[in-house]
């Protein structure tokens, strides 16, 4: 199960998205009150999001996370933070250990369990230095924070840390590691693609070498 928990707000926000071993709501149920039971892996935050009260957003689906994982450090993707941090006490991983919100790296080719699934880290940097994809090879899903999104767009590469050339080697290295049978693509910002998502992420390779 992957939910955007962000969905609607209309806050300076990333999206933030729950990702839990359950897969479906229980029969009948009203999925926007509804509390989830995960039956297996870990029940994860991928970035909080900023600027909305997003603990009993979570709590509306599930009663506990294990832990908060973090695409990159901009402050609309981590903004609410500490807020899970007090509410769930939970550790913050993400790839750069000496940011004071972290507390454990995760370093380009590592393992994580999000939801019921093993996604490999993939360091892509270009939007920001510390920026990581994640992608679960056998589920086929991709969480692209804001390396690219859909419609073949891509991240800013005018903020510091930027760097257009670095971003496009970073867009080449997740084409080459999910193939076109990836089936979801889930991005830090605007709509999840689940329909032939390797196309807009080769159409943003493209993009970002001629804009």
């Amino acid at each position: 199960m992957i939910r955007n928990l962000a969905q609607g707000q209309r806050s300076f926000t990333s999206n933030t998205f729950l990702v839990a071993g359950a897969d479906v709501m229980s029969d009948g149920a009203d999925p926007e009150a509804t509390p989830l039971d995960p039956d297996e892996g870990r029940t994860v935050v991928v970035d909080t999001g900023n600027e909305f009260d997003i603990v009993p957003v979570i709590e509306r689906y599930v009663e506990d996370i294990d832990a908060v994982v973090l695409t990159h450090t901009h402050p609309d993707h981590v903004g609410n933070t500490a807020e899970v941090v007090d509410a769930f006490d939970v550790d913050v991983w993400g790839f750069d250990p000496d940011h004071s919100l972290v507390d454990h790296r995760i370093a380009d080719g590592d393992t994580v369990e999000l939801g019921a699934h093993q996604y490999d880290a993939i360091h892509t940097p270009g939007h920001k230095e510390d920026h990581l994809c994640f992608h679960a090879p056998d589920a086929g899903v991709l969480f692209a924070g804001d390396l690219v999104f859909a419609g073949g767009s891509f991240g800013r590469t005018d903020l510091p840390e930027g760097n257009r050339e670095v971003l496009i080697d970073s867009i080449d290295r997740v084409l080459e590691a999910v193939g076109p049978d990836l089936r979801e693509m889930h991005t830090g910002h605007g709509p999840s693609v689940t329909d032939s998502p390797y196309e807009d992420i080769d159409l943003s390779a493209r993009a970002a070498r001629t804009m």
